[in-house]
């Protein structure tokens, strides 16, 4: 069984959670221990495990991820006004192969997810991100993956999956279950322009880091309908990271990404939460750490939320155009829009139904000018491909 393969929390973290209050992430974590095993699965909310692959690294990294330091980190954190159940199940270490690690981490994220336990990765390098898309083949016909980068990770169809090739291999291995690849802070000197070309051409999602800087609600929308968020840590500025080599001087600040984390926690889509590319500074660590918490508070606030016409707590709003009749709902619990839009997926084509596209309320006022918004159009070419 893949969960034999775990390696117990430290006895240095352990020993350290002795000495916090009752009130920190230490004392109200249930942990993977040397004398005690796996922690209880039943009731558990989030599980945390880390994976120190790194073999794949893009960059050769000088030194094995810290996941002590990085456990020690959270776990001095305060816990939120939260229902959630947390546990730690220790880590991966690498395989024989790179492949042995892949399965490894496939076997036990798909465990999880039949579990309806969102396990939090903590990676060395990004490329674990496949893996956990394969843990879905068992679990949905479709995935919708939102990546949090500044680049878009394509490369040559000949090439080695690594940390900044492993799309290639996501959007051409088999059975390709991809339906939908979003990503959230690209900065275009990082990316080919047939890279943005290949974007467009799939009717893949792309917004621009100085769009999402300006408007950090651009996100919401796109990790409300994403199933599998990866998180490369190498989107925020070096400053940030307390890093001066590899990584960018321009990117998110602290507060941005911990946003964009809350975010992925609310939305009721979300099953596996993703960080990689962290280093081994005090600076990162503490940022992972933060990143985790506001996840886990973003869990405490998910509404599942399904527009009706027939549902007193949303409104209906259809919008006739020049080349089309669009319909929006908003909710008037949480006030988030959406939109209705052609489908190919199997639970729409059967009823013959239309999927509910979360959006924004400036696309429903871009509507109203007799716009169609960007993101139903590509929607609409997807459903119709």
């Amino acid at each position: 069984m893949a969960f034999d393969f775990l390696v117990p929390v430290s006895e240095k973290a352990l020993a350290f959670c002795e000495f916090l209050p009752e009130q920190a992430l230490g004392k109200n974590i249930f942990k993977h221990t040397e004398k005690k095993g796996l922690p209880v699965f039943a009731h558990a909310t989030v599980a945390i495990f880390g994976v120190v692959e790194s073999r794949t690294a893009f960059e050769k990294k000088p030194e094995k991820l810290d996941t002590e330091a990085l456990r020690i980190a959270l776990y001095r954190l305060m816990t939120g006004n939260w229902n959630s159940t947390i546990i730690d199940i220790g880590d991966v270490l690498e395989g024989d192969t790179v492949e042995d690690t892949y399965f490894v981490v496939k076997e036990i994220v798909s465990g999880l997810l039949e579990e309806n336990i969102i396990p939090i990765i903590i990676g060395a390098t990004q490329d674990i991100t496949f893996p956990t898309y394969r843990a879905f083949d068992t679990i949905r016909e479709m995935v919708n993956l939102v990546s949090v980068d500044s680049r878009f990770d394509f490369g040559e169809d000949d090439e080695l999956i690594s940390s900044e090739s492993y799309m290639s291999k996501i959007i051409t291995d088999k059975p390709n279950n991809l339906h939908n690849f979003s990503n959230l802070g690209y900065q275009s000197y990082f990316n080919a322009q047939e890279e943005i070309d290949l974007m467009e051409r799939l009717f893949f999602d792309a917004y621009r880091l100085g769009d999402v800087v300006n408007n950090i609600a651009l996100a919401e929308p796109v990790l409300r309908n994403a199933h599998l968020v990866s998180l490369d840590m190498r989107s925020v500025k070096a400053s940030e990271m307390g890093i001066s080599a590899s990584y960018s001087p321009n990117g998110f600040d602290g507060m941005e990404i911990c946003a964009i984390a809350r975010y992925a926690g609310i939305s009721d889509k979300v099953s596996v939460f993703g960080i990689y590319e962290m280093e081994n500074t005090k600076l990162s660590q503490g940022l992972v750490a933060q990143i985790i918490w506001y996840f886990i508070e973003g869990l405490s606030f998910r509404i599942t939320e399904v527009p009706s016409s027939s549902d007193e707590d949303f409104t209906k709003f259809t919008v006739p155009t020049d080349t089309e009749e669009l319909v929006f709902f908003k909710s008037h619990i949480t006030e988030r829009w959406w939109v209705e839009v052609p489908s190919i997926l199997p639970e729409h084509t059967k009823n013959n139904s239309k999927a509910l596209l979360p959006c924004t309320q400036e696309d429903y006022l871009e509507a109203c000018n007799q716009n169609i918004p960007e993101r139903w159009l590509k929607a609409y070419k997807k459903g119709l491909n």
